[in-house]
């Protein structure tokens, strides 16, 4: 597997739309303000987080169970910002959409800027051939609350290329998360 350039992105981004909305450069500010970067880098593409957030809360002392989770352990939000509380958890979903092609693998990691203040970002690799929106996972590793700014950079999505197509992609496998749209809970 290679890992894929800045060219190598911008082609398949404008041509085969792989992100929507593709940004062809990296943004560090917008209307005079700093804010933490997004879009296309060296080898990279940093995703944007959008303004919908799923906070985990033990309101009702519920068991966090993949096979049987219930949107009773959320708090939903909806804004410019979002408050993580010390040692918690939240889903959130990507701004931008992802086509990604059959002989293409990749991986997300998150962005230092975060990682620094103690705030992990998980993302499961985008298999060949998945689209969708991204659900994000943000954890607050610390024992302070946590701010997380909607509508700028979160995490780095590098792309690989396989030496040779799969046999059996994530479409052909009627992956349970194809096509996804919004903010995705565990399913089974």
């Amino acid at each position: 597997m290679a890992l894929q350039s800045d060219r190598w992105i911008k082609e398949m981004s404008e041509k085969y739309e792989m992100i929507e909305p593709f940004v062809d450069h990296l943004v560090r500010e917008e209307n005079g303000k700093k804010i933490i970067s997004y879009g296309l880098s060296s080898y990279g593409y940093d995703l944007r987080v959008a303004n919908k957030f799923k906070v985990f809360t033990n309101v009702y002392n519920v068991v966090v169970d993949p096979k049987g989770f219930t949107d009773s352990e959320f708090i939903n939000i909806e804004a410019d910002t979002c408050i993580i509380p010390p040692n918690s958890f939240a889903l959130a979903v990507s701004v931008e959409y992802f086509r990604i092609p059959r002989s293409v693998l990749t991986l997300c990691v998150g962005k230092s800027t975060y990682a620094r203040c103690g705030i992990i970002v998980n993302v499961t690799p985008f298999e060949p051939e998945w689209e969708g929106f991204v659900t994000l996972e943000i954890s607050n590793t610390t024992p302070l609350p946590a701010r997380i700014y909607a509508n700028e950079g979160l995490a780095q999505v590098l792309f690989f290329k396989g030496e040779e197509e799969c046999m059996t992609s994530y479409k052909d496998r009627k992956g349970k998360y194809m096509n996804q749209v919004g903010i995705t809970v565990p399913r089974m």
